[in-house]
């Protein structure tokens, strides 16, 4: 077990010590336990370390919002553990830090197994929309729904000592940090980097995985060079828990005979870390001073402004979501694409982007802006951006409230209506 700084994982670690090290990662709502039936056989072969992510299975909450930080956490956590190369399977989110880690840093990943991982889980707005709910209601009905997409009916049905389990474990998991992992997942997509994973991969789905099934693992076959593909018969989305043998059997088959030597690094996969040589700076000598031969008028520097459009329409997809920016983009034509352009920079690109107000705030002061000039449309499309950028239903209700006084109570009236009907469209768990 580990104490767990900020930007560290909590962990723990069993076999030998001085066997090569094979990493677990696990999947949104779970923790370290969905590997239990796979611990005894791998830790015979090497030292295997599990991680919870932020908020999961008692871990401190400390949210890791994208895929990224999630994977430099990992990193962080090795490295204060020692470890430098080693081998890493992961489980759907667990799974995406991996793909992540091979990307990035691919002298450190010996081999890697991705198991019910896609190199993009739906849709960002389906992402977003159950961090909505989750903000909104808790985590109860999507701990209640986990079973179901978890597992097999039969699978269900017969085990129900492990229906409950999963269920308990999605109720104990923070809200927070289950929805910084789902901002986390609406933001990975590496399908235009998967011929950059240079590590031999395994990528194994269960033959019944409805989440992520066997055509986003034909994708990530086809994208990685070195990659094959197994299929699990009897088995949903956590096969490891469903199937563990079998699980088991190929993992231990792929890390036994692929894993790619570093040639640095002795045979235990693992040593010290070290820190880098310190560079010297050579300053200018003060007994030198500048003369008309000498001295250069150097150009001030100036940082490079991001692309407006580029910032926009990039923040516009993540407030208002995908449909909607598609379906207004597809509408565009000769006539009406420059005013698109215009929003995308400017009201996007440059306002919205802006770092003096955080996006909640944002949210509360169009709300009221929309509610004061009428504009029922495009309060639809904010009530709606307002709850994806963290405002819950409680507060725009104080907002509309406040905004009855100040704007008029018939305006108010008009946005009660609609926000209560994109409040309850966004926030019912599906069934």
């Amino acid at each position: 077990m580990s104490e767990t700084p900020p930007n560290t994982l909590q962990y723990r670690a069993d076999g030998p010590e001085d066997a090569p090290v094979l990493v677990l990662g696990p999947s949104l709502g779970t923790t370290w336990h969905m590997w239990d039936r796979q611990v005894p056989e791998l830790s015979r072969h090497w030292r295997v370390l599990r991680f919870d992510v932020p908020g999961h299975g008692g871990a401190p909450a400390h949210p890791g919002h994208s895929v990224g930080e999630l994977a430099a956490r990992v990193l962080a956590t090795l490295d204060d553990a020692g470890v430098q190369r080693f081998g890493y399977a992961g489980c759907s989110l667990g799974g995406a830090i991996g793909a992540e880690l091979a990307l990035r840093n691919p002298h450190r990943v010996a081999s890697l197994a991705l198991i019910a991982t896609s190199p993009r889980f739906g849709t960002a707005d389906e992402w977003r929309q159950r961090g909505v709910i989750v903000r909104t209601n808790g985590l109860d009905p999507i701990a209640r729904t986990s079973p179901e997409r978890w597992f097999t009916p039969g699978f269900a049905a017969a085990q129900p000592a492990i229906t409950d389990w999963a269920v308990q474990m999605v109720r104990t998991t923070d809200p927070g940090c289950y929805i910084a992992a789902c901002e986390a997942l609406a933001a990975f997509d590496i399908r235009a980097e998967l011929g950059s994973i240079g590590v031999p991969t395994l990528v194994l789905v269960g033959s019944e995985d409805q989440v992520t099934g066997q055509g986003e693992a034909r994708t990530l076959v086809a994208g990685i060079p070195d990659a094959r593909l197994a299929v699990v018969p009897g088995a949903s989305h956590l096969a490891p828990v469903e199937q563990p043998a079998a699980v088991t059997d190929l993992l231990v088959r792929h890390f036994s005979s692929a894993w790619q030597a570093a040639p640095d690094l002795g045979a235990t996969g693992q040593h010290a870390i070290t820190a880098p040589p310190v560079k010297p700076v050579l300053a200018p000598s003060p007994a030198a001073p500048a003369t008309a031969s000498t001295a250069v008028a150097q150009p001030e520097a100036t940082a490079a402004r991001p692309d407006a459009y580029a910032t926009g329409i990039k923040v516009r997809r993540e407030v208002l979501g995908d449909a909607h920016v598609d379906r207004a983009l597809a509408a565009a034509d000769e006539f009406s694409g420059d005013f698109q352009d215009l929003v995308t920079r400017f009201a996007w690109g440059e306002v919205w982007s802006r770092p003096g107000l955080d996006r909640r705030t944002r949210s509360c002061v169009t709300l009221t802006a929309l509610v004061a000039g009428g504009h029922q449309e495009e309060l639809a499309f904010h009530v709606r951006a307002a709850l994806r950028n963290g405002l819950t239903p409680a507060e725009i209700k104080e907002v509309l409230l406040q905004a009855a006084v100040y704007c008029g109570v018939p305006a108010a009236n008009t946005a009660f209506r609609v926000a209560q009907a994109v409040v309850r469209e966004e926030t019912t768990p599906q069934e």
